[in-house]
């Protein structure tokens, strides 16, 4: 088996290749096990510090047809695709958005369909496709309404998955995650960084700012229930998707509030004195418009898991943060 995971230098891409060397195998398009032979791991920037020789790491431009004729070939089983412009530069540079999260997903799929491998492609959407009018629990069946450009980016690729899939030229799934968090690193220029901002920073012994006001309700995953995820979208049988293959996932519904108490609770009063609230109307705007709770029955159906508490994330982060330190 020989699988593509696009923003595979991400955090995201570097814990799904992990996972996946360390399962060493996958289901193929007959149900059956085989073997992970090859990962082909691709970004803007090289992957580094995974040393494996299943692993070809290469860098270059996902919108640059050649670029995805080399990536993938007739001998391609599966795609995982995370590379994207993040919610908040995707506003901010309108065609590196368009270009990267839609023109790229369709190169890609467009690709599949000119081999015939009818190959597995399973990629990453976000809740931003919704927007205006909402319940306080989104049902599955609820009409998409994007309000940014990243929303309206990954509804396209959405419907578009969907069509190749309907007409057996992909074999796709479209995962759409809630926010995940506790990220490593530094901030992104993504809407809701903050989310994991508000939690990172503070345990590093960083002052943060909160660009929203503690009401703010967020639907949120961790990054193991996210990698979870993946794989087992990867796994379901097509038969099992008989309400679409776009599909969103379950998560957990917690405000800000709620998530600082938690931090408060777990690393204590001078941690959380760290975060203070400073709002920002332009992120405000983005983020109040997504959901902050869905029903998510297709995927509870399927399978797919969640997060039942903030605090397991919290201290799931501190546990990851002082294993890199150490």
């Amino acid at each position: 088996m020989k699988i593509l995971v696009t923003g595979a230098a991400g955090f995201l891409g570097r814990r799904l290749i992990r996972e996946l060397l360390a399962r060493g195998e996958l289901a193929g398009a007959d149900g059956q096990p085989q073997r992970i032979e090859q990962i082909d791991a691709f970004d803007v920037v090289p992957l580094e510090g995974i040393d494996d020789p299943r692993v070809h790491a290469t860098a270059g431009d996902i919108s640059d047809p050649a670029q995805v004729e080399r990536l993938i070939d007739a001998g391609t089983t599966t795609v995982f695709h995370l590379a994207a412009i993040v919610s908040g530069q995707a506003e901010l540079e309108f065609d590196l958005g368009m270009r990267i999260n839609f023109d790229a997903t369709r190169a890609l799929l467009e690709r599949i369909r000119s081999l015939g491998t009818q190959a597995r492609f399973v990629m990453t959407s976000s809740v931003a496709v919704f927007g205006g009018a909402l319940p306080a629990t989104v049902e599955d069946a609820h009409v998409w309404s994007p309000q940014s450009s990243y929303g309206t980016e990954k509804a396209l690729a959405d419907l578009l998955l969907a069509d190749y899939s309907r007409r057996g030229f992909v074999d796709g799934r479209s995962l759409r995650m809630p926010t995940v968090v506790v990220r490593p690193g530094k901030p992104n220029r993504a809407a809701s960084s903050f989310a994991s901002g508000i939690i990172r920073e503070p345990i590093n012994g960083v002052d943060t700012v909160c660009p929203v006001a503690p009401q703010t309700l967020l639907w949120l995953m961790s990054p193991d229930r996210a990698i979870d995820n993946l794989v087992h979208g990867h796994e379901l049988p097509k038969d099992k998707l008989t309400n679409g293959r776009v599909i969103n996932m379950p998560g957990l519904s917690v405000t800000v509030e709620e998530m600082l108490a938690s931090l408060r609770r777990i690393a204590g009063n001078e941690v959380a004195n760290r975060v203070r609230i400073e709002r920002d109307p332009a992120i405000e705007r983005i983020v109040n418009s997504w959901p902050g709770n869905f029903s998510a029955n297709y995927a509870r159906s399927l399978g797919f898991v969640f997060d039942t508490d903030f605090d397991s994330i919290v201290r799931a982060f501190i546990a990851d943060n002082a294993a890199l330190a150490a």
